[in-house]
C-alpha cells in the first residue's frame, strides 16, 4: 500500500456514502484474506466463494454501521470484515445441516433390519455439532477484551503472523504475543466450562 493510500478505515466510510471506486479498493485489499477465512470455516472452495460475495454484498449496504470504537475497544476495519465472513459461514453450515436433515430418510420408514444410509446421517450431525461449536467459539470470543479478540481473530481466523497482527494493530509485538497467549488461556477457560476443549 502507498503512503499516500487511503487507510482501510477511510476506504469504508467512502463506501458508506456510495463511492463504488472506494468499495473495489476494499475488495482488493481484503478478497484474499477473507476467503481464506470463509473457506477455512466451511472448507468447500465453491462454498466459500458464495459466502464472500454474500459477504461483500453486506459490506456494501453496512458500511456505515461500521464502528472503529465500540465501547472503549478500537475495532479494525479487518476484524469487522472478518466478523461479517465469519457470520455468513455459519448461516452456510447452519443451512448446509438443515439440508442434509431434511435429505435423510424417516426413520419409520424403514422396515425392520433395513439398515441406514451411510454417511449422510453422521454427515448432517457433524455439520450441526461444527456449526454448534462455532457458535459456542463465538460466544467466548465475544466474551473477550477487545485486545484479546483482536489479536486473536487476526492471527487464527486471518492467519496473520504475530509481527503482522502486531502491525495491524499498531501494537508492540510483546503485548501482541501476551494478548494471543491470554486470550488463548481466556477462550480454553471458557470453552472448558461448557464441556468444549480447544
Amino acid at each position: 500500500m502507498k503512503p499516500d493510500s487511503p487507510t482501510l478505515q477511510e476506504l469504508l466510510a467512502q463506501t458508506a456514502r456510495g463511492d463504488h471506486a472506494a468499495f473495489a479498493a476494499v475488495y482488493e485489499r481484503t478478497h484474499a484474506h477473507l476467503f481464506g477465512v470463509a473457506l477455512r470455516m466451511l472448507g468447500r472452495e465453491q462454498a466459500a466463494e458464495d459466502v464472500l460475495q454474500d459477504a461483500f454484498v453486506s459490506v456494501w449496504k453496512s458500511a456505515s454501521q461500521y464502528r472503529p470504537n465500540v465501547g472503549g475497544h478500537e475495532v479494525q476495519p479487518m476484524t469487522w470484515l472478518i466478523a461479517i465472513v465469519r457470520n455468513k459461514a455459519l448461516d452456510a453450515l447452519r443451512l448446509r445441516a438443515r439440508r442434509k436433515e431434511t435429505d435423510l430418510p424417516d426413520a419409520a420408514s424403514r422396515e425392520d433390519g433395513d439398515t441406514p444410509p451411510q454417511g449422510g446421517g453422521s454427515s448432517a450431525l457433524e455439520l450441526l455439532s461444527q456449526a454448534s461449536r462455532a457458535l459456542q467459539i463465538e460466544g467466548c470470543l465475544g466474551g473477550l477484551d477487545g485486545s484479546y479478540r483482536q489479536s486473536l481473530a487476526l492471527a487464527y481466523y486471518q492467519g496473520l503472523s504475530h509481527s503482522e497482527v502486531a502491525a495491524q494493530m499498531g501494537a508492540p509485538l510483546g503485548s501482541v504475543k501476551a494478548w494471543i497467549r491470554r486470550g488463548l488461556e481466556k477462550l480454553k477457560a471458557c470453552l472448558q466450562a461448557q464441556g468444549l476443549a480447544l
